[in-house]
C-alpha cells in the first residue's frame, strides 16, 4: 500500500456525513492486529459509521520496524511456525465478533498451493524458506514480515466501504490541541510529522512499539570510561539495528546479559561474518570458523540463556490451573485489600508450576514414577501448601522438607525431579550424583565454562526430547498463569506489585520460563564454545573499571559440586556489550513523541503510592484504562509495550483465547465508542443511536 499526500496545513473537519478522523500512531502488529479488531468490530456493530483511519509509520504496515523485511535473513523469530497468529479463533473469548484467518503456518501452505500470492517482494532465499519450512521450525523475521503485510492487506479486504485506512510514511513528533479540551470549535487534534505535514485527528492511537530510551546512568558510567581509555562500549538497544563494525576479529568482548538479544549478537557476529554451521553424524554440530569473530565472553545474573523453546507436546492430562483459576479470581473479588504480588500470588505460581510438571510425568509417564497421580496430587497439594511462601527455597532443595521427600520417594530418576528454585537459578546449585546436570571438574574458570555448557545440554535434552513432554506441561502452566494474572485488575495490586514485582520480577521469570531461543539456537552456541568464539562467565556476574590498565573487567561464578566456595571466571576487554532490549520508560524514551507526550502531561506514566510507606513509585510505563483509554481523555488511545500492564505483546499464539486479541478488541470497541460519540456530536444525533446493521463486505477505498 502506497502513502497518501500529507497537508501541508490541516483542514477543517467536515460536516455531518464526514468521516471521524483517527490517527494511529505506529503500523506495527500491534496497530494493525487493533486495526483487524476494529474492522471487525465495526462491520458487526456501526457498518455505516464513516471512518478515516491513517497509520503514521516510517515502516510499512504489518512488520513495522521490529519485523521489517530489510534486515538479515540470519535472525529468526522465537516461537514455531505453527504458534503464530494474527487472526482471532474459536477459542477467543471477546465481545466483538471472532473473524478467523489463517495462522502464519496456514498461510505458508496457502502460498505453497497457491491459494495466496507470493509476497510481491520475495527473494530466493524468501521463496526457499517458504518451499522448505515445517510447522516445527522457527521462521525467520522476514517471513513474518510476509505474513503481517499480507494480514494487514485481508484485513483492508474485509473492511466495511465506509472505512478508509491509509499509510502515511515518516514519524509523528508530537499532538496538539487536547482530547480534554477542544482546540477550536471542531474539537480536533493536530498530529504534527517530523517532515512539517500536519495530519488533522479526532481520535488519535498511540500504538508506537518498542522503543529505546536515553542511556541509564550505568550506561553513562560506561560509556564515560570507554571514552576516558578509548575503549568500546555498546549500550542497550535492539541487536539488529546495532553496528557491531567496531568490533575486530579476535578481540575479547565481554558480553552483560544471556538472553534473546545476546543470542542475536552471537548468529550476527559468528555466521553472519561468514562462519558456518556444518552437521555431522548422530546430529553432531560444528562451526568453522570464518577468521572474522570475535571470542565473545558471556556472562549475567542467571549466567545460562533463556530456557529453550520446547518441541515437546503434551501426552497425559490436559493442563489446567490449580491455584489460579476462578477460586482465585472470587477471591481477589471479595478482598478489601490489595493484592500483594510476593505474598499473596507468588505461591501460588509456584504450586502451579510444579503442578503443572508433575501433573505430566505421573499421567504420562507411569512407568518413570512410582504410584499414581490420583494419590499423588493430594499429597502434593498439601506439601505445597505446608510450605507456602518458601516454595521456591523448599521445592526439592531441602532433603528433610515434606515436598523433597515426597519426590524422592515418588520419582526415582534425579533427572525427572523438577526444583523451581534450581530451575531458576541452575549455577546456584549442585546437581545429585547421578544427574545429567553434572559439570566435568577442571581449573576454576574452565569450570564454569564448563558448568554452563552442561546446564545447556541438559536444558536442550529436556526441552527438545518427546519423553520430556513435562516442560511443556511447566511451559503451557507458566504461560495461563500468565494469562490469569492479566485478567486482575490493576487497582487490586498494592503500589509495589504494580510498580516492581509484575512489571520486573515476574515479567523476567516468565520470559526466562517461556520466550528462550530456539533449540537450535542453543546447540549452535555450543557449536561456537566448541570452536572458541564463545566462553561462558557464570552468573552474578561483576563488571569492574580497570583505570590503571584502562581496562573492562568481569567475573562470574558457578557451583561446579566441588566443597569450597563456588569456581569463578574472570576476563579483560577492551569492549563491553550489554545484550538486552531497552527498558520501556516513557519520559526517557528516544522516541519524540512520547517524550513530548509526557512533557506536555498528555500522558503520565503511571506512579502508584505506597499505602504504608508513602513512597510513590512508577513503571516508566504509561497508564492507561483496561480498554487502553488514556484517563481523562475521551478521545486518545495507547497500547504496546511503553503502557503498563501485562498485554502480552502483539502477534500470538493460536487456540488459547490469547491476550493480545482481548486487549485489542477492547480497545477497538472503545475507540468505535468513542468515533460514534464524534459522529453524534457533528450530526445532533444520540451517539447510541448511529445505525447499525449486517456485516459489510465492500471494497475498501
Amino acid at each position: 500500500m502506497t502513502a497518501t499526500a500529507g497537508q501541508a496545513r490541516p483542514e477543517r473537519a467536515g460536516g455531518p456525513g464526514a468521516p471521524v478522523q483517527i490517527v494511529c500512531v505506529g503500523a506495527g502488529p500491534g496497530a494493525t492486529m487493533l486495526l483487524e479488531r476494529i474492522v471487525a468490530n465495526h462491520a458487526e456493530r456501526t457498518p455505516e459509521l464513516s471512518l478515516h483511519i491513517r497509520l503514521v509509520d516510517p515502516h510499512a504496515p504489518g512488520g513495522g520496524r521490529i519485523w521489517r523485511r530489510d534486515q538479515s535473513p540470519l535472525l529468526k523469530l522465537n516461537s514455531m511456525l505453527r504458534d503464530v497468529a494474527f487472526f482471532t479463533d474459536a477459542s477467543c473469548q471477546i465481545d466483538g465478533p471472532v473473524a478467523p484467518g489463517p495462522s502464519l503456518a496456514e498461510w505458508v501452505r496457502g502460498v505453497r498451493a497457491g491459494r495466496f500470492p507470493d509476497p510481491d517482494w520475495a527473494d530466493s532465499e524468501l521463496r526457499g524458506e517458504i518451499a522448505e519450512i515445517g510447522d516445527d521450525d522457527f521462521p525467520t523475521r522476514r517471513l513474518n514480515n510476509a505474513y503481517l503485510a499480507w494480514a494487514f492487506a485481508e484485513t483492508l479486504r474485509r473492511a466495511s466501504d465506509t472505512v478508509r485506512v491509509s499509510w502515511q510514511e515518516g514519524t509523528a513528533v508530537s499532538v496538539e490541541g487536547a482530547g480534554r479540551v477542544a482546540s477550536d470549535e471542531t474539537g480536533t487534534q493536530l498530529v504534527r510529522l517530523d517532515s512539517g505535514e500536519v495530519l488533522q485527528a479526532d481520535l488519535v492511537v498511540y500504538a508506537l512499539g518498542h522503543n529505546g530510551t536515553e542511556p541509564s546512568d550505568d550506561a553513562l558510567r560506561q560509556a564515560a570510561f570507554a571514552q576516558r581509555h578509548r575503549l568500546h562500549y555498546i549500550a542497550p538497544a535492539f541487536t539488529a539495528d546495532v553496528d557491531l563494525s567496531a568490533v575486530p576479529a579476535g578481540a575479547d568482548v565481554i558480553v552483560r546479559g544471556m538472553g534473546l538479544a545476546a543470542i542475536d549478537l552471537s548468529v550476527r557476529l559468528a555466521e553472519g561474518r561468514g562462519g558456518r554451521f556444518v552437521e555431522g553424524p548422530g546430529g553432531t554440530l560444528t562451526y568453522t570458523p570464518s577468521g572474522e569473530e570475535p571470542t565473545l565472553h558471556f556472562g549475567s545474573r542467571r549466567g545460562v540463556p533463556y530456557r529453550s523453546k520446547i518441541t515437546s507436546q503434551v501426552v497425559g492430562e490436559p493442563v489446567r490451573l490449580a491455584y489460579l483459576g476462578p477460586e482465585f479470581h472470587a477471591a481477589v473479588a471479595a478482598r478489601t485489600d490489595p493484592l500483594d504480588f510476593e505474598r499473596d500470588v507468588w505461591p501460588l505460581i509456584a504450586a502451579e508450576l510444579v503442578t503443572g510438571y508433575y501433573r505430566e510425568l505421573f499421567t504420562g509417564y507411569p512407568a518413570r514414577v512410582v504410584g499414581g497421580w490420583e494419590s499423588f496430587a493430594p499429597r502434593l497439594r498439601e506439601a505445597l501448601e505446608t510450605l507456602g511462601g518458601d516454595v521456591p527455597a523448599g521445592a526439592g532443595t531441602d532433603a528433610a522438607g515434606p515436598l523433597a521427600r515426597l519426590i524422592r520417594a515418588h520419582v526415582p530418576d534425579p533427572g525427572d525431579r523438577f526444583d523451581l528454585a534450581a530451575f531458576d537459578r541452575p549455577l546456584t546449585f549442585a546437581a545429585e550424583p547421578g544427574d545429567p546436570r553434572q559439570a566435568p571438574r577442571a581449573g576454576s574458570g574452565d569450570a564454569v565454562h564448563e558448568r554452563v555448557i552442561a546446564h545447556i545440554v541438559d536444558d536442550l535434552r529436556v526441552r527438545t526430547s518427546p519423553e520430556h513432554s513435562a516442560t511443556q506441561a511447566l511451559f503451557l502452566t507458566g504461560l495461563y498463569a500468565f494469562l490469569a494474572l492479566a485478567e486482575v485488575s490493576p487497582e487490586r495490586w498494592n503500589a509495589r506489585s504494580r510498580t516492581h514485582a509484575l512489571p520486573r520480577r515476574w515479567f523476567s521469570t516468565f520470559s526466562y520460563l517461556a520466550s528462550g531461543p530456539p533449540g537450535h539456537r542453543l546447540r549452535e552456541l555450543l557449536a561456537l564454545a566448541d570452536a572458541g568464539v564463545v566462553r561462558f562467565l557464570g552468573g552474578d556476574l561483576v563488571l569492574e573499571h580497570d583505570e590503571a590498565r584502562g581496562l573492562f573487567t568481569a567475573t562470574g561464578s558457578a557451583v561446579t559440586g566441588v566443597p569450597g566456595p563456588p569456581a569463578t571466571a574472570r576476563v579483560d576487554a577492551q569492549i563491553l556489550i550489554d545484550a538486552w532490549l531497552p527498558e520501556a520508560r516513557a519520559a526517557q524514551s528516544d522516541n519524540p513523541l512520547l517524550r513530548q507526550l509526557v512533557r506536555s502531561g498528555r500522558l503520565r506514566e503511571l506512579a502508584v503510592t505506597d499505602s504504608v510507606s508513602g513512597a510513590v513509585s512508577t513503571t516508566g510505563q504509561i497508564e492507561v484504562g483496561v480498554d487502553g483509554a488514556v484517563p481523562g481523555s475521551r478521545r486518545e488511545f495507547a497500547l504496546g509495550p511503553f503502557v503498563a500492564g501485562l498485554t502480552g505483546g502483539a502477534f500470538t499464539r493460536p487456540g488459547i483465547n490469547s491476550l493480545p486479541f482481548r486487549t485489542h478488541d477492547r480497545c477497538a470497541r472503545a475507540i468505535l465508542d468513542a468515533a460514534r460519540e464524534v459522529h453524534s456530536e457533528r450530526n445532533g444525533v444520540d451517539a447510541w443511536l448511529v445505525p447499525g446493521g449486517a456485516r459489510s463486505s465492500g471494497a475498501l477505498r
